[in-house]
């Protein structure tokens, strides 16, 4: 028997999940067409802004973590993602229909919630407050809990069944899990607003905030200079790394926290190699990576096909290859890439793989078909 809240409704609609924006779409059409006031319905544009955005930023560091011309030296697992953990994360962006439907329940109880101000200063200090008195620890004694045998078996083993950390990895995950981060992140907003400090601005950057922060900890390249920690000591202790947050997907029973590794030196759950890891992988950035020992020389053939770069789209680059008319506002800038590439003309790492212990690598020339 399948577990409460473990499947997600709309798991089998495939593609046609999107349809579930619709209603949010048509009542902000209908409103902007046919009503005297178009504010009237401003949530339902602010909400599918909000989410555009969110899928944005997880798609940038998707391309960021996929371009290993820049970060293969900063790589914490070696090994690459295959095409099974692209295929169990790709629909990473449920959480995103979830957050947006409790959104739009809240703005239809709430109707004094479409007349926020845009900005408010003391909305920004509020929320960072209660996110650090009240969602951290919050989060992290869930995230615990979810660790024990019975939760984790029928929920929390979902996200942890990625073999190698990807900003999408922050998305996999049961419906109840999100359920639970939909707690964590909509009390600083709620107790800001009741506050009487909510402001639009401000509700966007908690929700983009975390989503980076999110992205950040789930990213198999190590982004944080080792540096910092080493002249601001007390850093470490408030804001976590990739590879800090990497280690408790190797060794589950610690590094628990949110996004502060304070509330695991409290809980007593901080694995002690997160900061020697931490100094070795930043170590290595500047180091040249291990030979290869075979390299495949490839070369683009259009610019339609360059588009099916891992670090493009990455779902969409484990697909045969076809030409879809979703592609072609991309066209132009596609282009403008390419003469940037035939102006820088280097080669440069596209894509790896290891089989019986040897780095196969393929290398581009930047040169297209036509060129």
């Amino acid at each position: 028997m399948v577990a409460p809240l473990s499947a997600w409704p709309w798991e089998h609609l495939g593609i046609f999940k999107y349809i579930l924006y619709g209603p949010l779409a048509a009542k902000a059409w209908y409103s902007w067409m046919y009503e005297d006031n178009i504010l009237k319905d401003l949530w339902c544009i602010h909400i599918l802004l909000i989410c555009t955005l969110r899928g944005f930023i997880h798609q940038l560091w998707s391309s960021y973590n996929n371009m290993f011309f820049l970060t293969r030296n900063r790589w914490i697992k070696q090994q690459g993602v295959d095409f099974k953990q692209i295929d169990d994360e790709w629909d990473w962006d449920n959480f995103i229909i979830l957050q947006a439907m409790l959104a739009s329940m809240a703005c239809l109880i709430f109707p004094s919630l479409n007349t926020l101000p845009l900005w408010n200063l003391k909305g920004f200090i509020a929320s960072l407050l209660l996110h650090v008195t009240i969602s951290e620890p919050l989060y992290y004694w869930a995230h615990r809990f979810f660790h024990k045998p019975h939760l984790f078996n029928h929920y929390h083993s979902l996200h942890h069944s990625s073999p190698v950390p990807h900003p999408f990895t922050a998305g996999h995950a049961t419906p109840l899990e999100h359920l639970v981060l939909c707690t964590v992140i909509g009390i600083p907003i709620t107790g800001s607003i009741l506050m009487g400090y909510g402001s639009t601005a401000m509700i966007y950057g908690h929700v983009l905030v975390f989503d980076f922060f999110r992205c950040l900890g789930h990213s198999n390249a190590e982004v944080v200079p080792h540096e910092v920690f080493n002249k601001l000591p007390l850093l470490r202790y408030f804001i976590y790394t990739p590879t800090y947050h990497s280690l408790h997907h190797t060794e589950m029973e610690t590094n628990f926290c949110l996004f502060m590794p304070l509330f695991d030196a409290l809980g007593n759950t901080l694995n002690t190699k997160s900061l020697e890891l931490h100094k070795k992988i930043t170590s290595n950035s500047g180091k040249n990576g291990r030979v290869p020992d075979f390299v495949f020389l490839a070369h683009v053939v259009d610019i339609m096909s360059a588009m099916h770069a891992p670090f493009a789209l990455r779902s969409f680059a484990s697909t045969p290859f076809c030409i879809r008319m979703f592609l072609l506002p991309f066209w132009p800038l596609t282009f403008i890439i390419m003469l940037v590439m035939w102006g820088w003309s280097k080669t440069f790492l596209f894509s790896f793989y290891n089989l019986r212990g040897r780095l196969h690598q393929t290398w581009v020339v930047p040169r297209f078909g036509f060129q």
